[in-house]
């Protein structure tokens, strides 16, 4: 069978995304996703009148982790490519949220996954995406 011939019946063919270092990223990305959607949860039945923004982007971040977890377990090149633009959004969330808490530390009521950097997190989430970004970049070149 050829590798055409393997692609037109939806077999998997070339690097696989959650081997090797990848199943590191897809075990991190899914404990983040149960980690921010948990927090997300929780707020937002509770007290979701206090900080509905940061409630909200919480909710928004464990998205991101769901569905780049769900590229890297899925594989190929189309879910390759759809997790770098995640991981690229991802970092650019963490970014601007993180910076916007560092220099005005009263915009929001409560803590999301992505303040200070992530600073709650141990600077993962900044982290995360830079990573996942550099290990997809990598497996295109696979």
């Amino acid at each position: 069978m050829t590798d055409t011939d393997r692609r037109s019946a939806g077999e998997k063919t070339g690097f696989q995304l959650s081997t090797g270092p990848g199943r590191v990223l897809v075990w991190f990305y899914g404990v983040f996703t149960v980690a921010a959607a948990s927090r997300a949860i929780v707020q937002m039945i509770l007290d979701f009148g206090r900080a509905p923004l940061a409630y909200v982007l919480s909710a928004v971040a464990a998205l991101v982790y769901g569905f780049i977890t769900y590229s890297l377990v899925r594989g190929g090149e189309k879910a390759r490519r759809t997790a770098l633009v995640c991981c690229a959004a991802e970092l650019a969330g963490v970014l601007i949220v993180g910076t916007w808490t560092l220099v005005e530390p009263s915009a929001f009521a409560d803590a999301t996954v992505w303040s200070y950097l992530g600073r709650d997190y141990l600077f993962i989430p900044v982290i995360l995406p830079v990573t996942g970004m550099i290990w997809l970049r990598r497996a295109k070149n696979a």
